[in-house]
């Protein structure tokens, strides 16, 4: 049997390349190495209870409606309706940092209303940059040139806190580079975040990823789990086959792979020397759940998700240590506009060292999660209400437990800082989608999928109007 394509990987940009080509009746088969599809955005169960993993929200929120939006075309383009995603806005949200804060919500213009308060200097360059941001095309697949994004925003504004605070929810929720970012990157997390907006779905990932499986299978795609991929044959630089680690040879005419860029040419036989010149990504994160003994607004956390940096300035990059928790993404899940709102948590999210997480031994291990996440509480103390009385349940993954799901090298997060914007690889018939892609964030992600599946497969049959998105 020999598929149409093969797509190595289940989470959304993977299911979602899926769906798309089995609308046209192409025969799919997913192949995923875990027994829970989701990949960065999945779920666990703990003492009976489910934990998103990835997702402190979704970006690209709109109202039903809306046109030319992210959200509005990856419904068109997969055939759902608004209100089969269950989506819940945000209350508001809000970047801190010592002497300041910024206040946003769904609606942009409290955004621009909160910077004209706390930098009244500044207001008419940040006017400045949201009309470029408005005017870039983020989505041009063509356009591989790097730029610089703080070199962008500093043409606009001047104040080096407020270019920080603008950066810290940008860069920790889609950033592969340390220190700075690609202004295409920069653009999307900008007009996704801020221009508009995080909701969450009723039932969280398990719901979303449920409905992708389901749409996949009703429409004849092929999912097979515990399904690692051993190697990619691709003899003279061309696909042949893919053998699976049980040892089973598979055929198809095209691979779009979700496994990551470099982490896709390693299982290669042979492997393209161009990998060798690949930089790896770094960026990773410890995150620790906790769960309350009451909703979080009855402690005094009012907001869906804070972006803090207990330092005047803001640095993103991997630390020294373990974990850096010094920034950080605190989020209260529940503070969404949710019918139930159900138990109370709280998810705390920092920097981290993969490398060092690596080394250490099971007992070390252990130890090192329980000081770290006490040293991480500790810091946010300088800005939050002690709520350590209230946890009946906690947990944390490192790094480490990133790269063990995902195969990520490094455990990073959002791959290698290098982005493939065409999906292209060395090997013919061999592309990737999802975080190497560099489409960025949960809508993002699944997008990518949808493009890479329309234009390696859907119009290279010569059927342009596929492609479209």
């Amino acid at each position: 049997m020999v598929y149409d394509a093969l797509i190595i990987g289940s989470g959304l940009s993977g299911l979602a390349a899926g769906i798309r080509l089995a609308m046209f009746n192409k025969k799919v088969l997913i192949v995923e190495k875990h027994v829970e599809v989701g990949g960065l955005n999945s779920f666990y169960v703990r003492k009976q209870r489910t934990f998103d993993v990835g997702l402190h929200a979704m970006t690209n929120y709109v109202p039903k409606g809306a046109r030319n939006a992210p959200l509005s075309k990856l419904l068109k383009q997969l055939r759902f309706r608004h209100e089969d995603f269950r989506l819940c806005p945000q209350h508001q949200s809000e970047i801190r940092f010592p002497g300041h804060a910024l206040r946003f919500t769904n609606d942009f213009s409290v955004l621009e209303e909160e910077v004209a308060r706390a930098f009244p200097a500044q207001i008419d360059g940040f006017r400045r940059l949201v009309a470029k941001i408005r005017d870039y095309d983020e989505l041009d697949l063509n356009n591989s040139r790097f730029t610089p994004a703080r070199a962008v925003v500093q043409e606009c504004i001047t104040d080096p806190v407020l270019i920080d605070m603008l950066f810290c929810p940008l860069m920790y929720y889609g950033s592969a580079s340390e220190g700075d970012m690609d202004f295409y990157q920069f653009v999307i997390m900008f007009k996704s975040v801020f221009m508009e907006g995080f909701a969450k779905p009723e039932g969280g990932m398990p719901y979303i990823l449920n409905l992708l499986v389901d749409k996949y299978k009703t429409l004849g795609g092929e999912l097979r789990m515990g399904a690692g991929v051993k190697a990619i044959h691709a003899p003279d630089g061309a696909l042949q086959s893919v053998e699976l680690e049980n040892g089973e040879t598979l055929l198809a005419d095209k691979v779009i792979s979700s496994a990551g860029y470099i982490e896709t040419l390693r299982l290669c036989r042979p492997c393209p020397v161009e990998e060798a010149r690949c930089e790896e990504g770094r960026m990773s994160f410890m995150e620790c759940l906790f769960v309350l003994d009451r909703q979080p607004k009855d402690l005094g956390y009012d907001k869906s998700i804070v972006f803090f940096s207990t330092k005047p300035r803001f640095d993103y990059r991997v630390p020294e240590a373990a974990v850096d928790v010094t920034s950080g993404v605190l989020c209260a899940p529940n503070n969404f506009d949710y019918p139930q709102p159900g138990e109370g948590m709280l998810r705390l999210t920092n920097q981290a060292n993969y490398g060092v997480w690596n080394d250490m031994v099971r007992a070390d291990y252990r130890a090192a999660k329980k000081e770290w996440r006490e040293r991480a509480i500790e810091e946010i103390l300088q800005f939050f209400p002690d709520f350590r009385h209230n946890v009946v349940f906690t947990d944390a993954f490192t790094p480490k437990t990133i790269f063990k799901y995902t195969g990520h090298l490094n455990g990073a997060v959002y791959g290698a800082p290098h982005k493939i914007k065409d999906g292209r690889t060395p090997i013919r018939n061999v592309f990737i989608c999802g975080t190497d892609q560099g489409f960025l964030g949960i809508i993002g992600a699944t997008l990518s999928g949808i493009s890479m599946a329309n234009l390696h497969v859907l119009q290279a049959e010569n059927k342009p109007e596929y492609g479209r998105i």
